[in-house]
């Protein structure tokens, strides 16, 4: 299996479509997508400044599209392809400290809608997952600063515990396959049971 590694700042769009282009060369095929890059400020809305509020969208939202429109069509040429966007628990409900991010995941669902409407008759399948709490380096820096919110997310979580990254991979296996050929504009959370709960 051929393995190629590259560095793209995805806040510009120049470097995703030229990454774009030089996978399809060296890989010879753009089957899968998934969109996953994240960050987010945790911060009140009244102390999120707005080049933050931009950088957030930018990265998690703005690079979604990017990405997505970029290899749609190479898998055109294919007949088809899977493109994953990595959403959040807070694409569906608030989070007080986390406004940005929060808005730009919430885009990231809607725009995964629009695409999978778009574009599901070429084959075209375009869904997303909503990771719960994760542990992450995303996660690392809010633990650290609120000591008590590691154990209320467990006490909250109906699976009792924080997720780990390999969590998400099932989910993003399936729907690299073509076992969910007939799904498109689904949102997944990953979560053990946390956004069940209202």
């Amino acid at each position: 299996m051929d393995v190629l590694g590259l560095t793209v700042d995805v806040r510009n769009p120049t470097e995703i479509q030229e990454m774009v282009e030089e996978s399809s060369k060296m890989l010879r095929r753009i089957d899968i997508a998934v969109a996953n890059a994240g960050m987010g400020f945790h911060k009140s809305p009244l102390d999120l400044k707005i080049d933050e509020w931009d950088e957030n969208v930018q990265v998690n939202l703005r690079h979604t599209f990017l990405l997505a429109k970029e290899v749609f069509p190479h898998m055109k040429k294919l007949g088809g392809g899977k493109i994953i966007t990595l959403g959040s628990m807070t694409s569906i409900f608030g989070i007080a400290f986390l406004p940005s991010y929060g808005a730009s995941k919430g885009g990231v669902m809607q725009l995964t809608r629009s695409l999978a409407v778009a574009w599901a008759r070429d084959n075209d399948q375009v869904n997303c997952i909503l990771p719960g709490f994760i542990n992450s380096g995303l996660s690392a820096e809010t633990k650290k600063e609120v000591p008590e919110f590691e154990q209320a997310v467990i006490n909250r979580t109906p699976a009792g515990r924080w997720g780990d990254p390999i969590d998400l991979a099932g989910t993003a296996v399936f729907l690299s396959s073509p076992a969910s050929d007939f799904i498109t504009g689904a949102a997944i959370p990953v979560d053990g049971g946390y956004s069940v709960q209202g």
